[in-house]
């Protein structure tokens, strides 16, 4: 598909016209220890962090604030700060709490309106600023999350969808706007309530499928005790430091066959897995995760990690690492030793949701070199935070597939100040052209940031 770029330069927002060597950008220092974890005044396009297990604080270093944003409309002429060299125009409004975002392999751009139980497509060519076509796919549908396509490869025959308690498929052909058939129920059960998104992808060769499911409490305070021996078996039965009572199968990941069968936990101890994706280069699993609140300010990060098979990763117990949570103290000392640590920690209460790896191989608004293989992650904001944070998409900073633990800045500016926001980032998708699509729902916007090698978007 193909568009002249006059639309571009009449439509987008140039923020600077790079010169010959744009593609290489100027390494920003690294912030670390405690300059990593800032708040929204430190934040811009470059800023570069890494937050160590080593420098969380004590719990309850500070208090546990309550302080939830007041989303505004954008002021005029707003529009969000990407790094030098890039065009950021936005791309669809007057959306319904639009949150997930995944591109077909035809470079339709599916959407789940997840306040308006739907699923809406679009379609626009390369290098377009709006769409073309603007459709709804399916609707009637119970807190829409996950969007995946199946088999994986050019040719899906199924659009599956992740609602708040079950996984759907609808019959798909490339190029369908509408969906050809009812919605199949593949997992009826999921548990309901509490941390309601749920997203869903497949494994490489679709033999997998994967569905996050989030906790049903902020920490599971309040569980019944177990002996040793009830532990022992429960974790046997369920998976290492599998939570019990309203939390049963919950703050986990749960693997299926394609079908919704051979249904069995993958990972645990994963508060709130949000967003799910595959690494292309290794196949892995990640995840973006919402850790617990009440803390204080800087406790506990949030992260970003490969999702390991039988991998607990602390929650209610313990939080990145062997760092007890005071409120469980005592309760699962046979755990200690037995944590994963996740890969990369996110500013404490940033709210990772959904996650990307920038993979395009060309297009007319394709990143640089320096892009490919690094994922892209939208934190939608903090409340649990005297110091406001998040409100961005950050990139995640990759080698060979594997994380280094840094993280930058690289789409910022919804904040206006301490109490004012206009824009909560959720969705992130590599569009067709190589640009990267971002939804936000306090003003219900898709935002396009494409790279402009010669300063044309």
């Amino acid at each position: 598909m193909r568009s002249s770029l006059g639309a571009i330069l009449l439509l987008s927002v140039v923020l600077l016209r790079p010169g010959a060597a744009a593609a290489q950008s100027t390494p920003t220092p690294l912030l670390a220890g405690s300059a990593a974890f800032g708040d929204w005044r430190a934040d811009a396009p470059g800023v570069r962090r890494k937050i160590a297990p080593a420098d969380l604080p004590a719990p309850y270093a500070s208090g546990s604030a309550s302080r939830g944003p007041s989303v505004v409309a954008a002021p005029r002429g707003a529009l969000p700060k990407a790094p030098p060299g890039f065009t950021v125009m936005r791309f669809a409004e007057g959306l319904e709490t639009p949150r997930v975002l995944r591109i077909a392999p035809n470079g339709d751009v599916f959407i789940a309106e997840s306040g308006a139980g739907r699923i809406r497509v679009m379609r626009a060519a390369d290098g377009a600023a709006r769409p073309e076509r603007n459709e709804i796919f399916a609707d009637d549908l119970d807190g829409p999350f996950g969007i995946a396509f199946y088999p994986p490869g050019a040719a899906p025959q199924w659009v599956y969808v992740a609602t708040t308690a079950s996984v759907v498929r609808f019959p798909y052909a490339s190029g369908d706007l509408r969906a050809r058939g009812p919605a199949q129920i593949v997992v009826r059960r999921l548990p309901d309530g509490g941390h309601w998104t749920r997203d869903v992808v497949f494994s490489p060769d679709g033999r997998r499928m994967f569905v996050s499911v989030g906790s049903a409490s902020n920490d599971a305070q309040g569980l019944p005790r177990k002996s040793q021996a009830e532990l022992r078996l429960w974790d046997t039965a369920h998976g290492l430091g599998a939570a019990w009572g309203e939390e049963e199968d919950r703050a986990d990941v749960l693997s299926f066959d394609p079908a919704g069968g051979g249904r069995r936990i993958f990972a645990t101890g994963l508060r709130n897995c949000v967003g799910l994706a595959v690494e292309p280069q290794t196949g892995a699993l990640w995840c973006s995760t919402n850790e617990r609140d009440g803390l204080g300010d800087n406790l506990p990060p949030d992260f970003v990690t490969r999702v390991r098979e039988g991998g607990f990763y602390g929650w209610p117990w313990y939080y990145i690492g062997e760092h007890e949570d005071p409120r469980h103290r005592g309760e699962r000392p046979d755990l200690r030793g037995k944590i994963t640590v996740p890969d990369v920690l996110i500013q404490p209460h940033s709210a990772p949701l959904a996650m990307t790896f920038y993979d395009a191989k060309s297009g007319e608004a394709r990143f640089p070199e320096e892009y490919r293989g690094d994922a892209f992650v939208a934190a939608h904001g903090s409340w649990n935070r005297s110091k406001r944070t998040g409100y961005k998409v950050v990139r995640i900073r990759l080698r060979d597939g594997a994380p280094t633990g840094e993280y930058d800045d690289f789409l910022t500016g919804f904040v206006l100040d301490d109490n004012r926001v206009w824009g909560r980032p959720v969705g992130v998708a590599v569009a067709h052209d190589g640009a990267l699509l971002v939804s936000e729902d306090g003003n219900g916007t898709i935002w396009r940031v494409a790279y402009g090698g010669d300063g044309s978007g």
